[in-house]
């Protein structure tokens, strides 16, 4: 288990295989330098999993940004599990009202990092993450505490997250405006939409 941002740093530089990693993405800029950071190491597959973000309009702009994005990455693949926003909606049922990193927001990321460990399985991944932890509005604490528990649960390796160390948030940006991409004015569910945060 890597406890640390160093630990994972040189996790990565002891690599000697190229491993395969289901890389949750929930948009194109949370993707861009987590993206960046790890395809030297993996060989990654996006999985857009994103059943939280509201309307259905917003879901299939971010869908087809981060489509438009990866054609820059021609190693890089990109799967979608289709949206549901029922599974959303029950899984924060009576935490609704709560604000940004309640727990609401856990049970958000539980919900997105567990259907992506089970495409890791179903798929036969070595690894599984997701890019959310690279913004300042989530709680890397908690999405690594959720993924070391599925890894235990599902016997799939999950890769330690905490992309916005190292100004990874800030290279996002950067690379936002280097590609032209769409960035959202709040994180996704209808609930976020009064809060106005980014992704």
């Amino acid at each position: 288990m890597i406890n640390n941002y160093k630990e994972f740093k040189d996790f990565l530089n002891n690599l000697t295989t190229k491993p395969t990693l289901l890389l949750h993405a929930c948009c194109a800029p949370c993707s861009s330098y987590t993206i960046e950071l790890l395809r030297n190491y993996f060989d990654i597959t996006i999985f857009y999993s994103n059943d939280n973000i509201y309307p259905k309009t917003e879901y299939d702009k971010r869908l087809d940004e981060i489509t438009r994005f990866i054609k820059n990455f021609p190693d890089i693949k990109l799967i979608s599990d289709g949206y549901n926003g029922d599974d959303y909606n029950n899984i924060v049922s009576g935490y609704e009202h709560l604000g940004e990193k309640s727990k609401r927001c856990y049970l958000c990321y539980k919900l997105r990092l567990t259907k992506t460990v089970l495409m890791a399985k179903k798929l036969n991944f070595d690894y599984f993450s997701t890019t959310l932890s690279i913004s300042p509005y989530k709680i890397e604490r908690w999405i690594n505490e959720i993924g070391y528990e599925l890894e235990k649960e599902y016997g799939i390796n999950y890769l330690y997250s905490n992309f916005k160390k190292e100004d990874g948030y800030k290279k996002s940006i950067e690379l936002s405006k280097k590609y032209n991409l769409y960035r959202q004015d709040y994180c996704g569910c209808k609930y976020s939409i009064e809060e106005k945060n980014y992704d």
